[in-house]
């Protein structure tokens, strides 16, 4: 497959740029290129375009079950918590995954997205089998590290690998795909676990755990059947199949304006990549260059209020945190269930909002709501806990409470994970800046993980009000902080951020376009 074919440049080819001014229109291009591949449009956007675009959405489809790994563990770790009570083994699986993130990016730029998938699914898969067949608790937590580097993997290889291979009217529909896929695995991963847990024996535990294979596999497999990302192939100097790529997931020939003028656009930016990065570091290659381009980033904004809002602390350890506010421990078991369920219906919500509301009133709502609920919760806690058995409303109202986060949060803040790193990130640096934001991501989760099971046995109630103080730092921050990025051109955040890497991308590509028409 690595056949090198450059034998198509930007730079002396007048027949590109006919393509590309039929598709977009030259003065455009010529005075800001970064617009060319937003201007090419394959049809309508939303579901109607999806049912348009059945092989994209098959494509996209299949490298959305990349998330499934880590939605089935959310949906299955809580019970599987109650069965061993130890906050380590859930730990491991995150640190795990904040590797397999790191990973990730230079799989993928070495042996294609498809592959570095399929070699996720290996490493998940090797890490499954061992938790399923464990003889002892070390066997398992080593089981769940090693299948934490697969989840991280896959976790950031499938949204990469959706963006790619997606029409640009299309992208952020389906890049919710993988969100969708998290949410709802979790919800019935976990009512598989809840009705196990009444097997006799280790099944009861094995079972579910072995399940998680199944949807990790048939994407190792069946991804092979799908194209290779366009933009690898043109980063891996295939041309030929570069294009050939773009008219097989739109089903158009190759010979489209459309299809042209995109192939046209990647070879651009492919180029204005490389250069940028000669630009700014000369003479440095290889491990060094790697090195120095990953501390490019640590310049700009990276989000990590996502997973140090408590959101993952409830969903791992639901039943202890439920049990803390008065719920027996059966009752803790339903509650948890139907907290999974609030947070698919709070997802889907955020599906409308995301795109029909500013980023920053979603922020601030969400960090305020969340911290809100945190405080009315610790306060019951605090006042009641000494006597939870006259005081049953109190317990209820705690619930409530919980309910009212995890819709709060998912509807307003959860959405801004995904949304905000794609944004303010350049295209010459977002593939490596949104691995950095899902990194940070991972080692929030582990954080948290580690840490919630000795807060909820030493401070009891002061656990919520610990989570509260940063949702409420996350409302401050967006307030004082975040500027609005909705809807804003390249040139608009670059200055929103006092970042000058977007406009020296625009203007070597614009010097690009120049030369290739002339």
């Amino acid at each position: 497959m690595r056949t090198r074919r450059g034998n198509r440049s930007i730079k002396g080819d007048s027949t590109s740029m006919e393509h590309v001014e039929a598709a977009a229109g030259a003065t455009t291009i010529t005075e800001d290129p970064s617009l060319l591949e937003e201007s090419i449009s394959y049809g309508r956007g939303g579901l109607h375009g999806i049912l348009n675009s059945g092989y994209v959405f098959g494509a996209a489809s299949l490298a959305s079950l990349g998330g499934i790994s880590f939605g089935y563990d959310q949906g299955v770790i809580s019970i599987i918590n109650a069965e061993f009570g130890k906050g380590f083994m859930t730990g491991m699986l995150l640190l795990g995954a904040l590797v397999g993130c790191l990973l990730m990016p230079y799989l993928v730029d070495r042996i294609s997205r498809k592959w570095a998938l399929a070699a996720a699914v290996v490493v998940f898969d090797t890490g499954a089998v061992i938790q399923t067949s464990a003889q002892n608790y070390g066997a398992i937590v080593a089981g769940r590290a090693i299948g934490g580097v697969g989840m991280g993997a896959l976790a950031m290889g499938a949204p990469l690998y959706i963006a790619e291979i997606a029409p640009s009217n299309l992208r952020g529909t389906l890049l919710v795909l993988e969100s969708v896929s998290i949410v709802s695995v979790a919800v019935i991963s976990y009512w598989i676990t809840f009705g196990t847990r009444f097997i006799a024996g280790e099944t009861s535990f094995r079972l579910p755990l072995g399940l998680q294979m199944i949807p990790a596999t048939v994407l190792g497999v069946t991804i092979h059947f799908f194209p290779y990302s366009p933009r690898w192939l043109a980063l891996a100097d295939c041309a030929d199949e570069c294009v050939a790529s773009q008219a097989k997931l739109h089903r158009l020939p190759s010979t489209d304006p459309r299809v042209q003028a995109e192939f046209w656009g990647i070879l651009l930016e492919t180029t204005v990549q490389r250069a940028l990065n000669e630009k700014r570091h000369p003479a440095i290659t290889g491990a060094k260059l790697d090195i120095i381009s990953w501390l490019d980033l640590l310049r700009l904004r990276v989000t990590f209020f996502q997973q140090f809002m408590g959101v993952n602390a409830f969903i791992y350890y639901a039943l202890a945190l439920f049990q803390s506010i008065g719920q027996t421990a059966e009752m803790s078991l339903v509650l948890s269930g139907v907290f999974n369920v609030l947070q698919l219906v709070a997802v889907l919500v955020c599906i409308l909002l995301i795109d029909n509301l500013d980023r920053r009133p979603l922020a601030i709502f969400g960090g305020f709501g969340a911290a809100s609920a945190y405080i009315i919760i610790a306060v019951l806690s605090a006042l009641y806990s000494d006597n939870r058995a006259a005081h049953v409303a109190a317990g209820w109202a705690g619930v409530a409470m919980s309910f009212l986060f995890i819709i709060v949060f998912g509807a307003f803040y959860s959405s801004l994970g995904w949304a905000l790193p794609p944004e303010v990130y350049t295209n010459t640096s977002r593939a490596r800046g949104v691995g950095l934001a899902t990194s940070v991501g991972w080692l929030g989760n582990f954080i948290v993980g580690i840490s919630t099971p000795p807060m909820i046995a030493s401070i009891g109630y002061g656990t919520y009000l610990f989570y509260a103080a940063l949702c409420l730092l996350a409302g401050l921050w967006a307030v004082f902080l975040l500027p609005e990025t909705r809807g804003k051109t390249l040139k608009e955040l670059d200055k929103l951020f006092g970042d000058e890497s977007g406009r020296e991308e625009r203007e070597l590509m614009r010097a690009t376009v120049m030369v290739a028409g002339k």
